[in-house]
């Protein structure tokens, strides 16, 4: 699923090419993909694109009229940008949004088509597909620390609920534990004052480490190739092989069809985290898949 670091590196290419750009026309062909009737996907054909921005894991393109189209890429959603508008025409996907500039098309891989188009009017609008999680960058130590403990659950499961922490998902929050050196089962509201801020520390220099790194990558070409698994990861997608920092081999945990990568050395004292006591906190306090959580609204 795409994240923080890859919605912002979206965002920043869609800015070069459809900042200032009308769309001219719309194109959706999956009836699942639209979740909204009022305003109608009409309403934002000949508007010019006046503002992008994130909202968690969404991107959202503000238009004239204070009309917004909200797009979640869900775990396998894509986006792909043409210059030639006779090549777009030749691909397939769930939809394709044609603007003066060029035209961007979204394709999910997969038989399970879970990625949404919203069209919402004003901030109000907006709000209303705002989980509600902290915006981290934004964010005192101390307003961090109110947020991941206001509920008890485990690291994994505090970092990846959007309704506690805005962006992250399962493969930053693989990295960002093993930055800070925890367990991704260590309970919240028994961290201590140094390992909330250590985890403070790593959510904001792994973020934007990645962010840096993703920039590099992919400069002036559009990020086409999005992905959850890159061979640079410390721990995220590694099962088995050597860890960066200590050449122990990377351990993993899967419950349903959610997976953690972890160092055993380096983060759980050496423990291979496999027991009883384990499987009932994961029944407990994990979904069984990605897809649970990022449906949950805030409360």
């Amino acid at each position: 699923m795409p994240e923080l670091p890859d919605i912002v590196v979206y965002i920043e290419a869609l800015e070069k090419r459809i900042q200032g750009a009308i769309l001219e026309r719309v194109r959706v062909a999956s009836p699942f993909l639209l979740r909204t009737a009022v305003p109608p996907l009409s309403s934002v054909e000949g508007k010019k694109v006046v503002e992008l921005r994130r909202l968690g894991k969404r991107i959202c393109f503000g238009f004239e009229s204070d009309l917004w189209l909200v797009l979640h890429l869900m775990i396998a959603g894509r986006l792909h940008w043409y210059d030639d508008r006779a090549k777009a025409a030749k691909a397939r996907g769930l939809a394709a949004f044609e603007f003066s500039t060029g035209t961007l098309t979204l394709t999910e891989a997969g038989t399970q088509k879970r990625a949404s188009l919203h069209v919402v009017q004003g901030e109000a609008g907006l709000q209303t597909l705002n989980p509600g999680g902290l915006e981290v960058f934004d964010a005192t130590a101390a307003e961090f620390a109110a947020a991941l403990q206001k509920t008890n659950h485990t690291l994994k499961r505090a970092l990846t609920d959007p309704r506690i922490l805005s962006g992250i998902g399962n493969a930053y929050s693989d990295e960002i534990l093993f930055a800070a050196q925890l367990s991704p089962f260590t309970l919240t509201q028994k961290l201590t004052p140094d390992e909330i801020s250590r985890l403070f520390d790593s959510v904001k220099t792994t973020l934007t480490d990645w962010v840096d790194r993703l920039r590099a990558d992919y400069r002036e070409k559009f990020p086409e190739k999005v992905t959850a698994f890159r061979p640079d990861m410390a721990t995220h997608g590694r099962y088995k092989q050597p860890c960066p920092r200590c050449g122990a081999k990377i351990q993993r945990i899967r419950y349903g069809s959610n997976e953690t990568n972890y160092c055993p050395t380096c983060q759980t004292g050496g423990r291979l985290l496999a027991d009883r006591a384990l499987s009932r906190l994961l029944k407990d306090d994990w979904p069984r898949t990605p897809e649970e959580l990022e449906t949950l609204t805030r409360s």
